[in-house]
């Protein structure tokens, strides 16, 4: 491994302000040794336990989840400017898929028993398979740490956490947390860890398995480490999910529900609907009412967020790569409704925009949106609202909308995505699996499939 960089790399910017509030020393290579061995030997204790023993201790986190959601939330809030409400509702969410696996552990990993010719027994048993590092992004600090952590601490797998560099605080949160319901010291580690540290623990033998989410780049990245070392790996990487509006009985309330959708996380969701396509008899009147929702709305303070404000992004140079974008659409010939320019200052804030006239040969047009920008397209049947929806590189997710069921559902058939949605943007929960397809990735997290991804299936036969 390479020496650490002098110069800290985890650290929280106050994305309102652009201050820096705290910094912490990226691992050294010393430690990254000592928690792969710490991690490695727990394991192999934390895999003799039974699944009601581990259950009980995941039991005890997602209590202490519900119990500490406005803390922890506010920790969010101020490393990636995240509404203080959001922050906490996603806590509690956390303490939901705690819950979920805790509860239908001992169900989910049962053995399967297998029909057999007389006189011999089958049976396929779900077994640990080793410490697992997941690489997780600052979007949903804690959320994205729970849908992989939980399955896999039931599981019996020990779980080595390399947080995104603007979220530390969050990271070290979440492994205290999990000290204090019981877990035993090396199960659940958390590091400041390089990417050639990263690289490193992908190459070592003691770690079995790693799950990625993040950019395209970065996950083609993991996947060759993991590939070029025997290793599974998870991959949640971009969207730019297609919300298709065939009609409706109120474009006015479609289009702030859309609306809603969008800026939800301030548009930084990896599953928001980046892709507004609306049938052409209503199109107008909705890009109007869209436009109207976006306008009016003045910079806030995340942490008392008012009814007519909007938070920060995530970090500036985040949102100066968002505006880079849509400027580059306006440039090619793009309308630009409302928004979509950065705040005068120091923060991270960009006016929430709403574009139309995206086409190929536009940056918006194949590159994600993460950020508060509504694309709307114009479809001019069920086939072109299909087509449009699926020329995407993409394949998270999708919804489809109307008043008849029945069309919603023929056209949300047809769309190429892991995670298809009729008169909902999306079907979320603990007990749902959440993946894509193309370049969002592969793999699947929460529900009976997220707890499938890294366990040995081992065949357990007996002749005579």
């Amino acid at each position: 491994m390479n020496a650490a960089p002098a110069q800290p790399a985890y650290r929280v910017t106050n994305p309102v302000t652009g201050e820096i509030v705290e910094e912490f020393p990226t691992a050294t290579d010393a430690e990254i040794e000592d928690v792969l061995a710490r991690a490695a030997a727990a394991q192999k204790d934390w895999a003799k336990r039974s699944v009601a023993e581990r259950c009980a201790i995941v039991a005890a986190a997602a209590r202490l989840f519900a119990e500490r959601a406005d803390e922890l939330g506010t920790l969010a809030t101020t490393e990636m400017g995240k509404d203080r409400g959001a922050a906490a509702e996603e806590v509690e969410f956390c303490a939901d898929i705690f819950a979920y696996y805790a509860d239908r552990g001992p169900e989910l990993l049962a053995d399967q028993v297998l029909p057999t010719e007389e006189g011999a027994q089958a049976r396929v048993q779900r077994l640990p398979i080793g410490p697992l590092l997941g690489v997780m992004p600052w979007n949903f600090p804690f959320y994205q740490v729970a849908r992989f952590a939980a399955p896999n601490l039931v599981a019996g797998n020990a779980i080595i956490i390399k947080h995104a560099e603007n979220c530390p605080t969050s990271a070290v949160a979440i492994e205290r947390l999990l000290r204090q319901a019981g877990l035993p010291d090396g199960v659940y580690v958390n590091v400041f860890a390089s990417h050639d540290q990263v690289a490193g623990m992908i190459a070592d033998p003691r770690v079995a398995g790693v799950s990625f989410t993040g950019s395209e780049r970065g996950g083609a990245a993991v996947a060759e480490l993991a590939g070029r070392n025997l290793k599974k790996v998870v991959l949640e990487l971009g969207g730019s999910d297609p919300y298709i509006v065939l009609d409706t009985e109120d474009v006015t309330a479609a289009a702030s529900a859309a609306w809603g959708t969008r800026i939800y996380n301030n548009g930084q969701a990896c599953n928001s609907n980046k892709r507004i396509i609306v049938m052409a008899d209503i199109y107008d009147d909705f890009v109007a009412a869209l436009t109207a929702e976006a306008s009016g709305l003045e910079p806030g303070d995340p942490a008392g967020l008012a009814p007519n404000a909007f938070p920060p992004m995530a970090s500036r140079p985040a949102a100066e790569a968002l505006v880079a974008q849509i400027e580059d659409a306006v440039e090619k010939g793009a309308t630009l409704h409302a928004g979509g320019r950065l705040v005068e200052g120091p923060g991270a804030y960009v006016r929430p925009a709403v574009l139309t006239g995206v086409r190929p040969g536009m940056r918006a047009y194949t590159e994600e949106l993460f950020g508060p920008v509504a694309v709307v397209y114009r479809a001019e049947s069920d086939e072109d609202a299909v087509r449009i929806a699926n020329d995407s590189d993409f394949g998270l997710g999708g919804a489809v909308f109307s008043v008849d069921p029945a069309r919603a559902a023929a056209v949300a058939d047809a769309l190429d995505v892991g995670m298809t949605n009729v008169n909902t943007a999306a079907g979320e929960g603990a007990a749902l699996p959440f993946g894509g397809t193309k370049r969002s990735g592969f793999g699947r997290e929460l529900g009976p499939l997220g707890i499938e991804e890294f366990v040995n299936k081992r065949l357990y036969y007996v002749h005579g």
